[in-house]
């Protein structure tokens, strides 16, 4: 009997974790990047992408329209102020080349995203400037 019972009381949960689950919005907003860049160590081309925030979990998610490929970044507090409405990518340059820096999405950012990239562009510079 207790074991009927407790199935009983597990399904309300599950189903009210389900509908808390579905409640949670997705807010997209369209960028147009004129120039090719990296991320995540793959080149993605110049044109339009859409920058998706789940709201119950604080990812963002950029996707290149027309393309399967799509980054995921998780969203943290920033530098922004609390009431700050814009979505932006920022950008490094690193010789010829754009490296997505960060993602902001209104009051919330990505941490900086192309810290392995710069290591090694700064590996690159002293191998080429330094030495004997």
């Amino acid at each position: 009997m207790k074991s009927n019972f407790s199935k009983f009381m597990l399904a309300p949960a599950v189903l009210a974790a389900v509908a808390l689950c579905a409640n949670f919005a997705t807010a997209e907003t369209t960028v147009k990047v004129p120039f090719n860049f990296q991320a995540g160590g793959k080149t993605c081309p110049a044109g339009y992408y859409t920058v998706q925030r789940n709201d119950g979990a604080n990812f963002v998610t950029l996707m290149h329209k027309g393309s399967a490929e799509t980054f995921t970044y998780v969203l943290g507090p920033g530098a922004p102020e609390p009431n700050e409405t814009k979505v932006s990518l920022k950008f490094d340059r690193i010789g010829d080349k754009h490296v997505l820096e960060s993602i902001q999405y209104r009051a919330l950012e990505t941490s900086r995203l192309d810290k392995k990239t710069l290591r090694d562009a700064e590996r690159e510079s002293t191998r080429l400037t330094g030495g004997r």
